[in-house]
């Protein structure tokens, strides 16, 4: 028994480190994750489509003002508002956001959209 702790033993103080100090040392992405979501409010009609349909409910749009707003850590990174964006306006970037000391909403300000009321 004391001979297979002292090679644990060992084996941890003198060889390789199993822990990395991230962020310092970031690790790679792994292939086919999705990450963080973007989107180009260019391209973005404000359709509501991606907050209707986000399981997490982490995506509101506001027509009238122009406003997309996203609660990235709320996001789940299922895909599905990029999936079934419209306008392609949606899409993960393949990389997750650095850690943060803030949680903070992310808005976005697009072209607002008045409805058209008739007499």
């Amino acid at each position: 028994m004391w001979l297979t702790m002292t090679h644990t033993l060992l084996r941890n103080l003198f060889g390789a480190k199993a822990t990395r100090r991230h962020p310092q040392v970031a690790r790679p992405p792994l292939e086919g994750s999705r990450g963080e979501l973007v989107n180009d409010i260019e391209a973005c009609t404000l359709c509501g489509v991606c907050a209707a349909k986000c399981p997490s409910r982490c995506i509101e749009v506001d027509k009238g003002e122009g406003l997309w707003i996203q609660d990235p850590y709320a996001c789940v990174a299922c895909g599905v508002c990029s999936e079934l964006c419209p306008a392609g306006s949606l899409r993960h970037r393949g990389e997750y956001r650095p850690p943060a000391e803030v949680k903070s909403t992310l808005q976005l300000q697009g072209r607002a959209r008045r409805e058209k009321h008739s007499p």
